[in-house]
């Protein structure tokens, strides 16, 4: 019993949620669908405001990454918790942009607790051709 305490913490009825909690990905969901004009993420953020949280774009303009906290609350030794389900600490997460990304013009907002990020796309490139000029000698 005390080796699942450890591994679970108190959650011994429910387990999954513990692990959810504790996971930086699994506690931030996000989505990332791509329209003809963009590639748009949207990562659900409750109770967090704007400065709270970080978007960069990183590794050459390859990634772009969400970052943050959700600060424990502030202990009052008169309160009683019964369960404490809602993710606490920080929060992590990446994804690699396709080549297409135009990274210098990235957009973020910020509305009811979701964090909507746009990445604009730019036309592929399309491969170089140079011909070579063949030199008699």
């Amino acid at each position: 019993m005390a080796l699942i305490s450890q591994v679970f913490g108190n959650e011994i009825f429910d387990p999954f949620l513990c692990m959810i909690n504790k996971c930086p990905v699994l506690n931030t969901p996000t989505d990332w669908k791509e329209t003809t004009e963009a590639h748009v993420f949207i990562a659900d953020l409750p109770g967090l405001n704007k400065e709270e949280l970080n978007v960069e774009v990183v590794d050459d303009g390859r990634v772009l990454q969400l970052s943050g906290e959700r600060k424990e609350e502030k202990g009052d030794e008169n309160v009683k918790w019964h369960t404490g389900e809602r993710f606490r600490g920080k929060f992590l997460r990446r994804f690699r942009l396709p080549e297409n990304a135009k990274t210098d013009e990235v957009k973020a907002s910020m509305e009811n607790g979701v964090l909507t990020v746009t990445v604009p796309k730019q036309e592929p490139k399309k491969p170089e051709r140079r011909v070579i000029e063949i030199e008699e000698k």
